[in-house]
């Protein structure tokens, strides 16, 4: 069966979707608009875009375009589970699947997943990030596990959401596991106050700068987040916002 567990922020049930008619529309004009689609290994790092080429009811079946890369397939046909996200309409789209299936699609092969039983919706407000200062950044105080050498580590934050964060670790500190648990994390949000949750790694991108010095991105999910630390998020997020819109009135 499939779940939403992958991404179970704290109440999103109430964005969860369970009428099968409304799954199967969703689903039909994802495929319609072309939207693509990211899917995301359970277990890696790496993800696949991807795009819904049929929804066929009468077979329970969603038939998905496979990845350009051969071994990547492998190792998508291998997974346990695979989560997907995408947009529709600016809603943000949630599901996934504990099996996957090689198939063929108009003489070319595809991948096939049965219809989700659930998914989640999320209207933008829910997921809507935003960029933190770069001038005076927002650190998250991680807790680091005696395998990476114990103690606490800062992070400085590239965005904020009510979801979660995305930090950059500069020195390579963290690695790239995805459902790493790091508890008791701290984040000073200036003039706001310290939010203190576990985050768990969802993923994880590697960049090269302009320097050829490379970064890597870690985009982390709030796991049972106080409610007073969620509205200090909301109230940061909010902040920032109106910092923002003050200076593009300030420019025009």
């Amino acid at each position: 069966m499939q779940s939403t567990n992958d991404f179970s922020f704290e109440n999103w049930h109430d964005y969860e979707v369970g009428s099968r008619r409304e799954i199967i529309s969703l689903l039909r004009s994802i495929g319609e608009k072309n939207q693509l689609i990211r899917m995301l290994i359970d277990g890696e790092a790496d993800v696949c875009v991807t795009s819904i080429l049929e929804v066929d009811p009468d077979t329970n079946t969603l038939i998905l375009d496979r990845s350009i890369n051969g071994e990547q397939n492998l190792r998508i046909l291998a997974s346990g589970r695979l989560s997907f996200e995408t947009t529709l309409d600016k809603i943000r789209i949630l599901f996934a699947s504990d099996s996957v299936t090689e198939t063929t699609f108009e003489h070319r092969p595809a991948l096939q997943i049965a219809v989700p039983d659930t998914l989640v919706r999320l209207q933008r407000r829910e997921y809507y990030r935003m960029a933190t200062p770069l001038n005076n950044p927002v650190r998250a105080s991680v807790t680091l596990p005696p395998e990476l050498g114990g103690g606490s580590a800062l992070f400085p934050l590239a965005d904020i959401s009510c979801g979660g964060i995305a930090m950059l670790d500069n020195k390579f500190m963290l690695g790239n596991t995805i459902g790493v648990n790091y508890p008791g994390c701290r984040i000073d949000l200036p003039d706001i106050g310290t939010v203190t949750t576990t985050l768990q790694v969802r993923n994880s991108l590697d960049l090269t700068l302009l320097n050829n010095k490379t970064n890597r991105r870690l985009g982390c999910q709030f796991i049972d987040i106080p409610g007073a630390s969620l509205a200090l998020v909301q109230r940061y997020i909010t902040k920032l916002e109106r910092e923002r819109n003050a200076r593009i009135a300030g420019l025009s």
